[in-house]
């Protein structure tokens, strides 16, 4: 695949991605679909990982990545080239964001909410070590927020997911847009090889007194 389409089609991944991760950390904010104090929510869910990591940080590299596909057109007579440079950057700063979004919601789910048990909000779970995760019953424990254990599972399990797929893309497109910038993009080639080709056709095939 040529540079530019790769990088086109990581941009709209990376794209689609950030905004799992921007909507994800919403939700994390209101468990069980009700606002709750800062003081009633997990350090976690504070650090908005999902919003600022995974979101942000890898929503500008995908835009980059997006507009340094172009048209195929590389090298020093236009644009992506410096473009396809930009993205390089943008990219290492991206796989950050996703790194950060990984680790947080990796602890997020070791760690466990922050709940209310025997009229105490505390991170009950902490102690398991991530056991808690496999036992269904200890689940309702919390009393407030409701059905809090599901929700933040589900919520960081969907992070972690995404921030994983993110570091890999955001990898490609290192790699991707450091080819751009030394060899270009072969759309661009293609197109090059394709005239030279038509016009010895048509030399091959016009008698010689037009030429005269």
């Amino acid at each position: 695949m040529c540079t530019g389409k790769c990088s086109r089609c990581v941009g709209l991944s990376l794209i689609s991605l950030s905004l799992v991760c921007i909507v994800a950390n919403a939700l994390l904010l209101v468990p069980d679909g009700k606002t709750w104090s800062t003081n009633q929510l997990s350090l976690q869910v504070l650090l908005m990982a999902g919003f600022i990591g995974g979101g942000l940080m890898v929503l500008c590299p995908g835009i980059a990545a997006v507009r340094a596909g172009g048209k195929g057109c590389c090298g020093t007579g236009c644009t992506v080239g410096p473009r396809m440079l930009r993205s390089i950057f943008s990219s290492a700063i991206g796989m950050l964001g996703a790194i950060y979004c990984l680790g947080v919601s990796g602890a997020g789910l070791q760690t466990g909410p922050k709940c209310l048990v025997d009229d105490k909000w505390d991170y009950h779970f902490q102690e398991t070590g991530g056991a808690y995760l496999f036992n269904r019953t200890q689940w309702y424990l919390c009393e407030e927020p409701p059905n809090v254990v599901l929700w933040n599972l589900s919520l960081f399990s969907l992070l972690v997911v995404v921030s994983c797929l993110e570091i890999v893309l955001c990898g490609i497109q290192l790699v991707n847009a450091t080819v751009g910038v030394i060899c270009g993009d072969c759309r661009k080639k293609g197109l090059t090889h394709a005239v030279q080709v038509l016009y010895h056709t048509i030399e091959l095939h016009t008698p010689p007194s037009l030429f005269v």
